[in-house]
């Protein structure tokens, strides 16, 4: 394409298509892609970016990659999608299967869903409708952790941090839930006593109207991309266990290898009784996602009132996400993801750790396949977007967080760039007011 088409694919953009958390006739850069193979985004106009992103972190073996491509062609061939009520399929039955036998013990039944907002707003459900199962109504609230993350959806919403987690304007209508600080110390850090204590002080006064705690294991995604010691996490299913509360984890992004474990739980080797995956489970091919929960949970809402559970999205269970979301499991599991995923964090380490000591920069941070250079003010993404693009990558900041989620099959030659490439342009902003912005810019 020449730049003429560029243009014209940005135009037709702008006049019909309102993007993610952004405003009609924002003129904040947009990007045309028109194809992806590897790790490498090709633009309309022909340049090439490494994806330090992974598409919002879900793409973990690359783009266009032939075995997912033939699971789908494959799947295409018997049928792409048939209704889930009353009925059942192959790639369905064989998901299930896979996802049992891999997640945490004791989750042995699945809940298919559309996206990670509906496979938490399956879980809130479960939970409410759990308690209501066992004669305790009144059990209806959860407890959620500051800068946390779960989703857009109204009742995810609820859940998430209510002054970081950008749906403030929404409070006011959005059901009320109780809300722990945020655990301190790091990865490998102590957890602190405060914080537990603070957990279990919400569980000791509220516990007869708690249904649930949900947090996201060890780390905190979109809420600050924050990490934390796995014995809060421990702690946590103690304190869920003593006043008879469920424990909701969302893994929505750690799930599938994220932080060097295939699921974060894993770290505190614990089972929560609601677990949520999306994201990763297809390998970035289609939404899909998928709410685990116990037998005795499921056991329990079935003989209750009213005698089923209450949600059931049309396309449940779709069957080219489920056959291509069974591929990119195997795929992941027959591959050395553990040594990839490793060699990664050595690699962010290493490249991102010259971001340091700019006056700038408050923290860097990595675990496992994640990497975060935390700046001292939020950046601007018209001016500060562009930089990374130049420089042959992409990287989406935001807030004050720049950080990667690469593919695990980016080699170290594209991860050195990659992080490379983060350093120059980090090293290259100022704080200007209330921003950091590019220098002299």
């Amino acid at each position: 394409m020449d730049k003429t088409d560029f243009a014209s694919l940005v135009g037709g953009d702008r006049a019909t298509i309102w993007h993610p958390y952004s405003a009609v006739g924002s003129d904040t850069p947009l990007f045309p892609v028109v194809s992806a193979r590897g790790v490498r985004l090709t633009l309309a106009d022909g340049r090439e970016l490494i994806d330090g992103m992974a598409s919002w972190w879900c793409v973990i073996h690359g783009y266009n990659h032939p075995v997912l491509n033939r699971a789908i062609l494959d799947q295409t061939g018997d049928m792409a999608h048939v209704m889930f009520g009353g009925i059942t399929h192959p790639p369905a039955v064989r998901l299930a299967e896979k996802l049992v036998t891999i997640t945490p013990d004791g989750l042995d039944l699945v809940f298919f869903a559309d996206s990670g907002s509906v496979a938490v707003e399956v879980a809130l459900k479960m939970a409410i409708q759990y308690w209501h199962s066992l004669g305790q109504p009144h059990k209806r609230r959860f407890v959620a952790l500051r800068s946390g993350y779960h989703g857009d959806t109204l009742h995810a919403m609820s859940v998430c941090d209510p002054v970081s987690g950008m749906h403030s304007l929404f409070n006011d209508v959005l059901p009320k839930q109780y809300f722990a600080p945020a655990p301190q110390g790091g990865f490998d850090g102590p957890p602190s006593g405060a914080d537990i204590g603070a957990l279990e002080d919400l569980f000791a006064a509220h516990a007869e109207e708690l249904a649930g705690l949900i947090l996201e294991p060890v780390v905190q995604g979109a809420g600050g991309m924050r990490f934390y010691p796995p014995a809060y996490l421990r702690a946590a299913r103690e304190l869920c266990d003593r006043h008879g509360v469920l424990l909701i984890a969302d893994e929505i992004a750690t799930g599938f290898g994220r932080t060097g474990k295939l699921f974060a739980c894993e770290h505190a080797q614990i089972s929560p009784d609601i677990l949520c995956l999306g994201k990763a489970l297809t390998g970035g091919y289609m939404t899909m996602a998928a709410t685990l929960t116990t037998r005795a949970v499921g056991q329990t809402i079935s003989q209750g009132e009213p005698g089923v559970f209450m949600h059931g999205p049309t396309f449940m269970a779709n069957a080219l996400a489920c056959a291509v979301s069974l591929s990119s499991i195997d795929l992941l599991l027959e591959s050395d993801w553990q040594g990839n995923v490793a060699r990664i964090e050595r690699g962010l380490r290493l490249g991102l750790a010259g971001c340091a000591h700019m006056p700038h920069v408050t923290d860097v941070r990595v675990l496992g396949a994640i990497g975060v250079v935390e700046l001292t003010h939020p950046v601007d993404m018209k001016t500060v977007q562009p930089m990374f693009v130049e420089q042959g990558v992409w990287v989406r900041p935001f807030g004050r967080l720049v950080y990667l989620m690469p593919p695990f099959v980016m080699d170290d030659k594209d991860l050195a760039t990659l992080t490379a490439a983060v350093t120059r342009v980090v090293a290259h902003l100022n704080v200007d007011g209330e921003r950091c912005l590019p220098a002299g810019g």
